[in-house]
């Protein structure tokens, strides 16, 4: 990934401390992001949100308002976040206690649902998509649709962001895939 500060756009209302930020990404009002952040290019950081230290986040990311990104947490290219996704990094909190940081990873092309909650130390797959207010306590296979509290998996999605058909086909962009070894992949 390639960082640049030039062609950015930084609401004035917001308080952003790294250096590292993409051009073209576009951070709106009172929103904080610490100096050890990394922002990546073409990313759109709505209002309202936080980003701690040690995050690291893709190209062409979206974070819709209220989203608060912890130390620990890696956001890969092309990557939804919806509005208000909850995001932890300590599997047993405690005020003002000593914790181990749990890493967690959104892959390539995942979509977050508004509202929904990723316990720390998963990686969420590529192309995953997870329904609003969705409550995840487990990693998330590639092109797969989860939903519920806890979320549980409902069908199969495309690259593109739509359902599959029973014969694992997208019907909006014509792509078919296959399950080798567990793992839905393109044929």
């Amino acid at each position: 990934m390639s960082i640049s500060n030039t062609v950015m756009k930084i609401h004035p209302l917001s308080d952003v401390q790294s250096k590292k930020i993409g051009p073209e990404t576009v951070i709106w009002q009172y929103t904080i992001i610490l100096p050890g952040a990394t922002i990546g290019n073409n990313c759109n950081i709505n209002s309202h949100c936080f980003i701690e230290n040690d995050v690291l986040i893709g190209n062409n990311v979206t974070v819709k308002c209220g989203v608060y990104i912890w130390d620990g947490i890696t956001i890969e290219d092309n990557v939804h976040i919806g509005p208000n996704v909850t995001f932890t990094n300590d599997l047993y909190p405690r005020s003002k206690h000593n914790f181990e940081i749990s890493k967690t990873v959104i892959k390539h092309g995942a979509s977050l649902g508004a509202n929904a909650t990723i316990i720390a130390g998963i990686t969420i797959g590529e192309f995953a998509l997870i329904g609003a207010g969705s409550v995840v306590t487990k990693n998330i296979p590639n092109n797969t649709l989860w939903k519920g509290n806890p979320a549980r998996q409902t069908a199969y999605v495309c690259n593109c962001g739509n359902k599959l058909d029973a014969a694992l086909h997208c019907k909006f962009c014509n792509s078919d895939y296959k399950i080798v070894n567990g793992r839905i992949i393109l044929r």
